[in-house]
């Protein structure tokens, strides 16, 4: 393979790993392998720390198409804990809230996700690496300072119900570049009449891409020694 001219690579986001992580790691290991000091190496799309998944990694010249493949379709399953909320809608932070379960039954999730299908506007989450005057939400958030966030338009293709075993429920999302699953569980969890955050995120498709096309992060440096041998 010819890294330099350029490769695509499909991994498989370890948990805790940053997006910037897996980046690093890559193009460390590549300069490495080629004796190069500098390649271009980056990824269509960022996963959160605490969420695992495909991850489209170009390298070189190939690195023109990550904005074709950011704007493709993704998939999501998520798994929301209902009754309660942090601050990131994570498990970044600590629960600040709780809020009344007992009112809430399948057919009633079952009802308000269907209110998300479709185009809605969506205000991202404070702990996002949206830029507020030149400046990262998230910065302002660690640092105690509120922002507001202008909601942006996005499109949900599909949404459907996978577990309902309270106070948690797994959800698969279909849905456009730009959407936010820690936004999308506060927001179902309003609907409800509740809380709601992440507790769980894994992105099983960009575009065509499967998981079951992508080498473990994990991997990687052994993988990268495999193709260039």
């Amino acid at each position: 393979m010819d890294f330099i001219s350029g490769e695509v690579l499909y991994i498989n986001k370890p948990l805790n790993w940053t997006s910037f992580d897996l980046v690093r790691k890559l193009r460390n290991k590549l300069c490495r392998r080629l004796g190069v000091k500098k390649l271009k190496v980056g990824h269509a799309g960022t996963l959160d720390p605490l969420a695992t998944g495909v991850m489209i990694i170009c390298t070189g010249k190939k690195t023109k198409l990550i904005e074709t493949f950011q704007y493709q379709t993704k998939e999501y399953i998520a798994t929301i804990r209902l009754g309660e909320t942090t601050p990131s809608f994570d498990l970044e932070t600590e629960v600040d809230a709780i809020y009344p379960t007992e009112h809430i039954t399948k057919e009633l999730v079952n009802q308000i996700l269907t209110q998300f299908i479709g185009e809605i506007q969506q205000v991202p989450p404070t702990y996002s690496a949206c830029k507020v005057e030149g400046k990262r939400a998230y910065e302002f958030a660690r640092e105690g300072q509120e922002v507001e966030l202008k909601p942006k338009l996005l499109a949900i293709d599909e949404i459907e119900l996978l577990d309902y075993t309270m106070p948690e429920i797994k959800i698969r999302v279909v849905c456009s570049k730009g959407t936010y699953i820690r936004a999308l569980a506060r927001d179902i969890g309003l609907a409800l009449n509740t809380g709601g955050h992440l507790t769980a995120l894994e992105r099983t498709r960009i575009g065509d891409i499967t998981l079951d096309l992508c080498v473990a992060g994990e991997q990687i440096e052994e993988v990268v020694d495999a193709l260039l041998d």
